[in-house]
């Protein structure tokens, strides 16, 4: 077996690198022949992607986080077909590593054990449209509050996984709505809003599970719309979302959709997979079993 191995330095907190010679130690030992690409800034993993012989290997894998998956997913998709994309896999050394969590990735032992037993599954991927140009994403893209804080937490990374709950107090203090029209398959919702999720997996920021009923391979997307909410009851509402019973909460609705189309009044900008890119107005849809990943 042979891999593109597609690292980000950057990583959970720089400390991907560090583990670099003991992760090809392992594969070494497990007989998994590699070539091994270091990202030197922000998006080169995309452009390392887009460049790869892919038909010199049998997957190929991003050691990172959430982030360096999706700038490895749009690389490859930018520029070959999908039906002639390798398995891709994940060794999951971010500070999130949600959509790793679908794929019972939990540490980067799993990740060399999924590479190892090389077992790939089709899962469905998820696209929004920006200057006419598709942009994927294997766990979720969101906008309003959620954007906010993660916008908030990047002026603080340097406090770590605290930098987010920075980020939560301070947008809910300063906590404002915009108002939508969002299309679901044909159906249309109106309405002051919080914030949008448009899931494909479960998790969001670690092991906050913003979708519990997502499924990575169903043909469809979880929506989870959060309505206009006071202060108290949003900061009352927040730590529910780790066993995923916010969506109790009278103010949040979900759907399953195939498409959706969302316009904002003002335009909000777009978290897909971690990664601040994107506006509103966007359509986003689902391609069923589109790729395959190791699990």
């Amino acid at each position: 077996m042979k891999i593109a191995l597609i690292v980000n330095p950057q990583a959970g907190g720089k400390k991907s690198e560090p583990l670099l010679p003991l992760i090809e130690k392992k594969l070494s030992f497990h007989s998994v022949n590699h070539d091994t690409y270091i990202s030197l800034y922000h998006e080169h993993s995309q452009k390392i992607a887009s460049e790869l012989k892919i038909d010199q290997y049998d997957a190929i894998i991003a050691m990172g986080g959430d982030g360096t998956n999706f700038h490895v997913l749009n690389g490859l998709l930018s520029a070959f077909k999908p039906e002639k994309i390798p398995p891709l896999g994940i060794i999951p050394v971010g500070s999130g590593n949600s959509f790793a969590m679908d794929l019972n990735l939990l540490n980067f032992e799993d990740g060399i054990r999924s590479i190892v037993q090389n077992t790939p599954r089709w899962i469905d991927v998820c696209s929004f449209t920006q200057d006419r140009k598709k942009i994927y994403f294997v766990n979720l893209t969101g906008l309003g509050f959620v954007t906010d804080v993660a916008k908030t937490a990047q002026k603080f990374k340097f406090f770590k996984d605290f930098s987010y709950i920075i980020g939560v107090f301070y947008r809910t203090f300063k906590l404002n709505f915009h108002y939508m029209e969002l299309e679901i398959d044909g159906k249309m919702i109106s309405g002051e809003n919080c914030f949008v999720e448009f899931c494909n997996s479960r998790f969001t920021g670690g092991n906050m599970m913003m979708a519990p009923d997502a499924k990575i391979d169903d043909g469809f997307m979880d929506i989870i719309i959060a309505g206009k909410i006071s202060r108290t009851s949003l900061l009352a509402t927040l730590p529910k979302i780790f066993k995923g019973t916010h969506i109790k909460h009278p103010a949040v609705r979900s759907f399953k959709a195939k498409k959706a189309t969302i316009k904002t009044w003002p335009n909000k900008i777009l978290l897909p997979d971690g990664e601040i890119f994107g506006t509103t107005p966007t359509t986003i849809m689902v391609h069923p079993k589109m790729i395959k990943y190791l699990k």
